[in-house]
């Protein structure tokens, strides 16, 4: 039985996946925190009013929090965007 536990971690590469796993939740760690405490300041100066992730617009008794999902958004772009920076810097380019 443990003979095929250790197959089964070398044949499917197991290690590698957790390793990977661990450093991608560094990476993210790392971008959201370059997003969120560098990038996102600024365009909260460039916005008049400042506190944008309030602005929310009311129907009836329903409160709709448009501003959080635009922050949620641009950060997502933002964070996309700075792993493609990443891993088109750090990856081989492979031939077609």
């Amino acid at each position: 039985m443990w003979l095929s536990f250790l197959e089964f971690i070398k044949t499917h590469q197991v290690m590698g996946l957790a390793v990977a796993v661990i450093i991608g939740g560094k990476v993210n760690a790392l971008v959201s925190a370059l997003v969120d405490q560098l990038i996102m300041p600024f365009i909260g100066i460039l916005i008049p009013g400042g506190d944008w992730r309030q602005l929310a617009f009311h129907i009836s008794s329903a409160k709709f929090g448009i501003g959080i999902f635009l922050g949620a958004l641009l950060d997502f772009i933002l964070v996309a965007f700075i792993i493609f920076f990443i891993a088109k810097r750090l990856m081989p380019n492979k031939p077609s």
